[in-house]
């Protein structure tokens, strides 16, 4: 497999990078582009995923951005890792819950690093920490080609959490790595891009 790689080390703007996602899709759909792998992250957003409400919005006065990726509403902002992705599954096995299983085996061995045991509730789709969720997932597939990706909160302000219903869920039960783990780890962008890359390669 070969991916263009990018890591940004300034924040970038939702809709800057879900404009670059979308022209690259379709660039990697007529094989005019490679796959992609992004690491970045964004400033203070709220996402809101195709199975959104509006009753989980607490907070009224929030903007909102609509997305056509999967899930519910959601937040990104500085200290959470965003892992944005546009991949080829026509060159694969078009097997999404794979793909997922994969995403989840990522997060599980990353966070691992941090001596955090994490796991997942077959109920919900994300990364838990006992009980609380830590990673959210969101993908969309368009003829096989699969983008958006996945987030870790890592030492995100978790109070803004409380201005939504997040991914459906009580906001008391959003953690961080901050909050579980005292252990502090260098590179950690190289570290999350390099154990991804190796779980794609069983996709």
């Amino acid at each position: 497999m070969t991916f263009e790689v990018k890591i940004s080390k300034k924040l970038v703007p939702y809709n800057t990078a879900l404009a670059f996602l979308k022209k690259r899709v379709e660039l990697v759909k007529k094989s005019k582009k490679k796959e992609l792998i992004w690491i970045l992250e964004h400033p203070l957003t709220f996402t809101a995923g195709i199975r959104s409400k509006k009753k989980e919005i607490i907070d009224k006065k929030i903007k909102i951005i609509k997305t056509n990726r999967g899930g519910k509403i959601t937040l990104h902002s500085p200290g959470q890792k965003i892992v944005y992705f546009v991949l080829d599954l026509n060159r694969r096995k078009k097997d999404i819950k794979n793909l997922v299983k994969q995403i989840e085996f990522t997060i599980i061995e990353f966070l691992e690093l941090y001596k955090i045991k994490s796991y997942v509730d077959e109920k919900n789709i994300g990364i838990w920490v006992n009980g609380k969720k830590i990673a959210a997932i969101g993908i969309r597939i368009s003829n096989w080609v699969a983008y958006h990706g996945f987030s870790i909160n890592v030492k995100n302000n978790l109070s803004f959490y409380k201005k939504i219903i997040p991914c459906g869920l009580d906001n008391k039960k959003i953690t961080s790595i901050k909050i579980e783990s005292k252990n502090k780890i260098l590179n950690i962008n190289n570290k999350l891009k390099d154990i991804f890359l190796r779980k794609l390669k069983n996709i």
